[in-house]
């Protein structure tokens, strides 16, 4: 796929946060309980995902290559998306969905920054420059514009 493509689905992937967000935050109202949003989201994301791997794979890595990954590799995912999936449905409902998202991406571009100028989880390196810095400052000023 070229760039152009992948930018695109990004931009899709960033609608779909939304639209998942509230259909699943308002789940938890209506469950009275955002954990129960929570499981069920995650567990239907689990068995769409388990069946896509069942029809799609054609070869499944060896058990040597199993036993090379780091333990935390396996808990780590797991539990930040468990974690920001609970707090996402808990927050909306109390704050609204725009202030929600917004300083969520905010959250997001600037640790982005950090973790592309460091190369952190083995990334290609994106030093920070001062477009970038510019950039930042003007979603921390558009986060502030819309909070108030």
């Amino acid at each position: 796929m070229n760039n152009q493509t992948l930018l695109l689905l990004s931009f899709l992937v960033g609608i779909m946060v939304v639209i998942q967000g509230g259909i699943n935050s308002r789940l938890g109202i209506l469950l009275n309980n955002s954990l129960l949003a929570t499981s069920t989201a995650l567990t239907m994301g689990a068995s769409f995902t388990i069946i896509t791997v069942l029809i799609t794979v054609r070869q499944y890595p060896s058990m040597h290559q199993l036993r090379e990954i780091p333990i935390y590799m396996w808990l780590t995912g797991g539990l930040l998306s468990f974690i920001a999936v609970t707090l996402f449905y808990y927050i909306i409902p109390k704050v609204g969905i725009s202030k929600t998202v917004t300083f969520g991406l905010a959250g997001q571009l600037a640790f982005a920054a950090i973790a592309g100028h460091f190369g952190w989880f083995n990334m290609p390196l994106e030093p920070i420059t001062i477009k970038k810095v510019a950039g930042l400052l003007l979603m921390i000023t558009g986060v502030i514009l819309i909070k108030s």
